[in-house]
């Protein structure tokens, strides 16, 4: 018999390129039930893939308190998001609901 070795997945893993973690942000703006769960999460999984430390030194935040902002139990402000955002240089951007747009890639 053969011993099988199972490694959790994780999407950080996959989040290596600026134009991977838009497109994973990008698909979680879609997805999100409308509380901002979603999103936290991903900006805390592109927060690690991009190194947790260096966005605490960009974002002049204590690291401890970016993880606790980006859990899924977290509740940060609106400031906060911010900050994270602009020192993972990723933008947010509104456009109408109205529109028409492709389906979200998770739900293809």
């Amino acid at each position: 018999m053969t011993n099988v070795t199972l490694k959790r997945w994780d999407v950080v893993d996959h989040l290596r390129t600026d134009e991977e973690m838009a497109l994973y942000l990008d698909a979680c703006f879609a997805e999100d039930p409308g509380d901002g769960s979603l999103i936290r999460v991903a900006l805390g999984d592109i927060a690690r893939a991009r190194g947790m430390t260096q966005l605490a030194r960009d974002t002049g935040m204590a690291r401890e308190g970016l993880y606790k902002a980006l859990s899924a139990e977290g509740n940060p402000e609106f400031a906060t998001i911010m900050k994270v955002v602009r020192a993972l240089r990723l933008r947010l951007h509104a456009h109408s609901a109205s529109e028409n747009r492709e389906p979200s890639i998770l739900a293809q």
